[in-house]
């Protein structure tokens, strides 16, 4: 069986868990507490963080981008890269918008500072952090819903990698309660479409002690 380590909010883990779901690779789910710095997942991968993906072959590659590069080339018959060429220029494109960009200026000063910071034993929420994360989350759901005007999905015609990375990181942003909806209908639209996929299903039965979802986390109805 292979193994991916991971944390249930971790926006990476949740990418690669879509992904591997979509392509429907079965995968044995391993927590790993990155904090205690376990000198055994040190061991695969000294970066220390996840996730990590071990084939059954022995084979581990860590990075949620390497993870995401092996399986488009190891499992190609379900492509999640786009047809065409522009379509896979887009989708690496936007995947890294999210991964790096929105990543950087809305997961990091909302979920870090109010999920992970405590467990890597860091003061309080930043206040400052916390506002500028509330202030951002604005521009880049307007830019989602200026995407779907006149696209099926985020890169284009096809369901892409895009639309898992931009998904995995408003769903924990969402179980902690941090994205306004009602205030963007189209951009609900398109999480409602891609949120009702039968590879999102464990992601929505997820639970994090200590931190209770909205009750319409796991509605995909709203």
């Amino acid at each position: 069986m292979r193994i991916l380590y991971h944390l249930p909010l971790c926006p990476f883990s949740r990418k690669i868990r879509l992904i591997m779901a979509e392509k429907r690779l079965s995968f044995e789910l391993m927590t790993e507490m990155v904090w205690k710095r376990r000198p055994e997942f040190i061991a695969i991968n000294p970066a220390g963080m996840v996730p990590v993906l071990v084939e059954e072959t022995g084979l581990t590659i860590p990075d949620s981008y390497a993870i995401c590069e092996y399986l488009e080339e190891a499992y190609p018959d379900t492509s999640l890269m786009g047809r065409t060429l522009a379509e896979r220029v887009e989708a690496r494109r936007l995947t890294a918008w999210f991964d790096c960009k929105f990543n950087r200026e809305v997961t990091h000063n909302l979920l870090y500072e109010k999920t992970f910071k405590r467990f890597f034993g860091n003061n309080n929420p930043n206040a400052q952090a916390l506002r500028e994360g509330y202030e951002n989350i604005k521009f880049h759901l307007n830019y989602i819903a200026l995407l779907t005007e006149n696209r099926v999905w985020l890169a284009g015609s096809n369901l892409s990698m895009a639309d898992f990375a931009a998904a995995a990181h408003l769903s924990a942003l969402d179980y902690i309660g941090d994205v306004n909806w009602e205030k963007n209908p189209a951009v609900k639209d398109w999480y409602a479409r891609i949120k009702s996929r039968p590879s999102f299903r464990a992601l929505l039965n997820d639970r994090v002690s200590g931190v209770i979802p909205p009750k319409h986390y796991a509605d995909l109805d709203f």
